[in-house]
C-alpha cells in the first residue's frame, strides 16, 4: 500500500515546488536558497534583477555575484554576520549595494537556517527587499528633524544673545553639533563691501581661513565660489557634488581636502541689503533638497533678523556715548572716562588735566561756505586730533565746535600747555580744504588741574569751561583755571618761541671744553657744549632751555646740528703730536628713541669729508638702560659706522652688569658729582676705583669729568683714570680759542714728558 502511494506522493511534491516557484516568481522581493557551508546557489527568483541589477540566472553562479555587489562601507559588516548565520543565527539585516550600473540601494534580507538530522546548518533560506525608498525617506526626515533643531537652538539664542560675536559663534557651534554640519563657517562683509571676513566657525580650526574677496569687474565664472555667488546673488546656492577644487578658494580647497561634499551658502541680509554669509558643508554628496534649503532659507533669515536687532541696539548704544559726526566720545562718556582716570591719579598721587578746547569764529565757516563745509571740517579736525593726541581715548566732542582733552601724570603747567601745544598745534598746522580753498582755524583752551582746580569730573569740566570763557575775552591761546599757572605758562611758551626764532637765526653756538690724558696730560679730544646766545639776555644756562628743547621735540634738529657743527668747526685744528682730535657729542633721550636715530648720524656726518672714527657720542647711563634691548642694537649700529660711544654721567642710573659686559661702548664718563667728593668722602672715592676697576676689566677706556683740583687729579692718576676733564685742565672755549690752547697745551705736555 505504501509502495502504491509513494508516486503519488512525489508527484505531490512536484506540483508542491512548482506552485512555490510560482508564486516566488510573481513576488517583488527576491527569495533565495543558499547551501551551506558551499555557498552554491539552489535558487534564486527572478526578482533578483530588479532588486540586485542581475538576472536570477547571473546570481546562480555563485556566491560572490551577490557578494561582490556590497558597497564598501557596509562589506565586511553584512558578510560578518552572514558568517555568523552559517552557524546558526538568524539573519537580518539593511546593508547597501552598488549595482553593475553604479546606482546605490538599500538592501532588507531576512533568511533563516535549515538544519539535517543532525542539526548542523545546510542551507539559508530568504527573502530580500529593496528598501532604498523608505531609507531615504528616513534620511530626509531625519535630516530635517536635525535642521528643525537647529532652528529651534538658533532661535533660542537670538532671543538670549545680545552681543554680534556670541550669536554668530553659538549659531556656528549649534550647526555642527546638533545639525550634523562637518564645518560651518560665517563672514560679515566690510565697511567697503569688497571683503568677507570670518566672524565666527566651528569645525575649522586652527587652519580657518581668514576672508573671502568678492570677485573685481565682469567675472563670468564663480560657479566653484558659493559664498561669492550667495552675496552676490542674494540667494541661497547650493553644490551638492564637491568635485572642483579651485585654486582661489581656500575654503572649498580645505572642505574637499577633509572629505565634504557638498555645500549651502546663506546670504545675511538685513535691512534689505546683503550684509554677510553663512556657509555650510556636509559629508553626502546630494546632501541639501528643496525641504532642506527653505528650512535653512528660514534659519539665516533668523539669525539675519537678530543680527538688524543687534546692530539697531548697538546703534542706539553708540549714539548715547559717541558723537556720530566726529566718531568721538561724547560728553556723557567722556565724563565716565575722566572718573576713572581720576580715580587712578588718586592712588598715584599725581596730576590729570582737563583742556576743553574751542574753534575760533566757527560759525562763519559754516555761513560762508555751508554746514556741509562745515561738517567736513570738524571730522578731519577730529581725526587730527586723533594722530596727535598722546591717548585718542582721552579725546571728545562735547559740543557742536569744543573738543575736549584728558591729559594724565602731568607735571607741571608748562608740560601741560607744552602737550597740548604738541597736540592742538600738530592738528592745526595745515590749513584745510575746503571746495578746493585752504582755510586756516585756530582754537581756544581752557584748562583745569586736578587737584588743585577741583576733584571730581564735574568740578573740573566746569572750571575747564569757566577758564575757555576768560580765555575767550582775553583773547589768550591758552589759560588755566589757576591763575599763577598761566603765569608760569606764559614765560614757558615766550622762551619756546624764542626757541624757535634762535633755531631760525641759527643763534646756537658750540663751546668746546678740552679732554687730556691723565699720565701724558696731552689733548685727546674735545666735547662739544651748545650754548645759546639770546640777543636780549644774552648767554642762557643749558639747564634753562635744554629741557624745553626736549619737551617740544626741536632737540632733534638742534641735535643733529651740533653734530654737523662740531665737526665742521674742528676740521682744521690739529694738535702738535699729529694726532686725531676727537669731538664728542651729548646726545638726548629724545634723539636715542627716534627709529631713524642712526640713520640721522649717519646724515649728520656725510659729505663732511671727515672720518666717523673722529666722532665720540655721549649717551647718559639711564637713557640707554630704558630700552635697553633696542639701543645696544642702535649703539652697535653706530658703532659699525667707526663712531665711539661713551656712557655718560655713570654710577648715577640703574645700570646692570649683565647688561653693561653687553653695551658695545668705548668709554665710561665719572660723574662730575663723585669727582668732587671723592676727597673728603671715603664712599665717593670707593666708588669712583670701582668703576675705574670695572671698566678696565671690561676693557673700557675712563674719563673723569668735573676735575677742578690738583688734588682730584693726582687721586685720579693713581687710581689709573685715563682721561680728565673739568675747569683745572681748561673752561669750554669758543672756537676761535681752540687751536691756540691746543698749541700751547702740547708745548707744555712736551716740557713735562721732557
Amino acid at each position: 500500500m505504501t509502495e502504491e502511494l509513494k508516486p503519488s506522493t512525489e508527484a505531490q511534491l512536484d506540483e508542491l515546488r512548482d506552485r512555490v516557484r510560482a508564486i516566488a516568481t510573481t513576488l517583488p522581493d527576491v527569495v533565495f536558497s543558499i547551501a551551506v557551508p558551499s555557498h552554491k546557489i539552489n535558487y534564486v527568483s527572478p526578482a533578483a534583477e530588479a532588486v540586485f541589477g542581475k538576472t536570477d540566472e547571473q546570481i546562480s553562479r555563485g556566491f560572490s555575484e551577490w557578494s561582490d555587489l556590497l558597497h564598501p562601507d557596509d562589506r565586511s559588516r553584512v558578510l560578518e554576520e552572514w558568517d555568523r548565520a552559517t552557524h546558526g543565527a538568524p539573519f537580518e539585516t539593511e546593508y547597501r549595494i552598488v549595482t553593475p550600473h553604479g546606482a546605490v540601494r538599500w538592501i532588507q534580507t531576512k533568511g533563516r537556517c535549515a538544519t539535517d538530522e543532525g542539526g548542523a546548518v545546510v542551507r539559508i533560506d530568504g527573502m530580500a527587499r529593496d528598501v532604498t525608498e523608505r531609507r531615504e525617506q528616513e534620511e530626509r526626515i531625519a535630516h530635517l528633524t536635525r535642521i528643525r533643531s537647529v532652528l529651534s537652538g538658533i532661535n533660542s539664542i537670538t532671543v538670549r544673545v545680545r552681543e554680534r560675536e556670541e550669536l554668530l559663534r553659538e549659531a556656528c557651534r549649534i550647526a555642527v553639533e546638533q545639525g550634523g554640519f562637518g564645518m560651518v563657517w560665517i563672514g560679515l562683509l566690510d565697511a567697503d563691501g569688497r571683503d568677507v571676513k570670518v566672524a565666527a566657525h566651528h569645525g575649522f580650526a586652527p587652519d580657518v581661513p581668514g576672508e573671502l574677496q568678492l570677485p573685481v569687474g565682469n567675472v563670468t565664472d564663480i560657479r566653484n565660489r558659493a559664498g561669492c555667488r550667495a552675496i552676490l546673488d542674494g540667494i541661497p546656492i547650493v553644490d551638492n557634488d564637491l568635485a572642483e577644487v579651485s585654486p582661489d578658494n581656500p575654503l572649498r580647497r580645505l572642505a574637499v581636502g577633509r572629505g565634504y561634499r557638498s555645500v549651502i551658502a546663506l546670504p545675511l541680509i538685513a535691512a534689505g541689503a546683503t550684509t554677510g554669509v553663512m556657509i555650510m558643508y556636509a559629508r553626502e554628496v546630494g546632501f541639501f533638497n528643496a525641504d532642506e534649503v527653505k528650512l535653512l532659507s528660514d534659519l539665516a533669515g533668523d539669525i539675519s533678523l537678530a543680527l538688524e536687532h543687534i546692530g539697531h541696539e548697538e546703534r542706539l548704544k553708540y549714539l548715547a556715548n559717541y558723537d556720530p559726526l566726529t566718531g568721538l566720545p561724547n560728553r556723557a562718556l567722556m565724563h565716565e572716562r575722566l572718573t576713572q582716570r581720576l580715580a587712578a591719579a588718586r592712588q598715584k598721587q599725581a596730576h590729570t588735566a582737563v583742556a576743553v578746547a574751542d574753534i575760533k569764529r566757527f560759525r562763519l565757516v559754516n555761513e560762508t561756505f555751508g554746514r556741509h563745509a562745515g561738517d567736513e571740517v570738524l571730522r578731519e579736525l577730529a581725526q587730527r586730533l586723533r594722530t596727535h593726541s598722546p591717548e585718542p581715548l582721552d579725546l571728545a566732542r562735547v559740543s557742536p565746535d569744543t573738543f575736549a582733552l584728558v591729559l594724565t601724570d602731568t607735571r607741571d603747567a608748562a608740560d601741560i600747555a607744552t602737550r597740548l601745544e604738541r597736540c592742538l598745534g600738530g592738528a592745526l598746522a595745515a590749513p584745510f580744504l575746503i571746495d578746493g580753498k585752504e582755510i586756516r582755524i585756530a582754537m581756544t583752551t581752557g584748562v583745569a588741574v586736578f587737584p588743585p582746580d577741583g576733584n571730581d569730573a564735574d568740578v573740573l569740566f566746569r572750571n575747564a569751561e569757566a577758564a575757555l570763557k576768560r580765555a575767550k575775552k582775553a583773547g589768550d591761546r591758552i589759560l588755566f583755571y589757576h591763575p599763577e599757572m598761566n603765569a608760569r605758562v606764559a614765560e614757558t611758551l615766550i622762551l619756546e618761541n624764542r626757541l624757535r626764532q634762535a633755531i631760525e637765526e641759527e643763534q646756537f653756538v658750540l663751546h668746546y671744553q678740552p679732554k687730556i690724558s691723565a699720565v701724558s696730560g696731552r689733548i685727546t679730544g674735545l666735547e662739544a657744549l651748545i650754548r645759546w646766545l639770546d640777543p636780549v639776555a644774552g648767554v642762557v644756562p643749558p639747564g634753562k632751555f635744554i629741557p624745553i628743547l626736549e619737551e617740544t621735540g626741536m632737540i632733534l634738529d638742534v641735535g643733529a646740528w651740533a653734530i654737523r657743527k662740531a665737526l665742521t668747526e674742528s676740521r682744521n685744528w690739529r694738535l702738535t703730536h699729529g694726532g686725531p682730535l676727537r669731538i664728542a657729542v651729548n646726545v638726548s633721550a629724545i634723539q636715542l628713541r627716534q627709529r631713524d636715530f642712526v640713520d640721522t648720524v649717519k646724515r649728520s656726518i656725510d659729505g663732511l669729508g671727515i672720518a666717523a672714527a673722529h666722532l665720540d657720542l655721549e649717551l647718559t647711563e639711564s637713557m640707554v638702560m630704558e630700552g635697553i634691548e633696542e639701543n645696544v642694537q642702535k649703539v652697535q649700529a653706530v658703532r659699525d659706522m667707526g663712531v665711539n660711544v661713551a656712557v655718560d654721567d655713570f654710577g648715577t642710573g640703574y645700570s646692570s652688569l649683565a647688561y653693561l659686559a653687553k653695551l658695545p661702548v668705548n668709554a665710561l664718563k665719572i660723574d662730575r658729582t663723585f669727582v668732587d667728593t671723592m676727597t673728603r668722602n671715603p664712599h665717593s672715592m670707593t666708588l669712583v676705583s670701582t668703576i675705574i676697576s670695572l671698566a678696565h676689566a671690561l676693557d673700557l677706556k675712563v674719563i673723569a669729568e668735573g676735575v677742578e683740583s690738583e688734588e682730584q687729579a693726582k687721586l685720579l692718576r693713581l687710581l689709573k683714570c685715563d682721561e680728565l676733564q673739568g675747569y683745572l685742565i681748561s673752561k669750554p672755549l669758543a672756537p676761535g680759542e681752540i687751536q691756540d690752547f691746543l698749541i700751547s697745551a702740547g708745548t707744555q705736555a712736551d716740557r713735562r714728558s721732557a
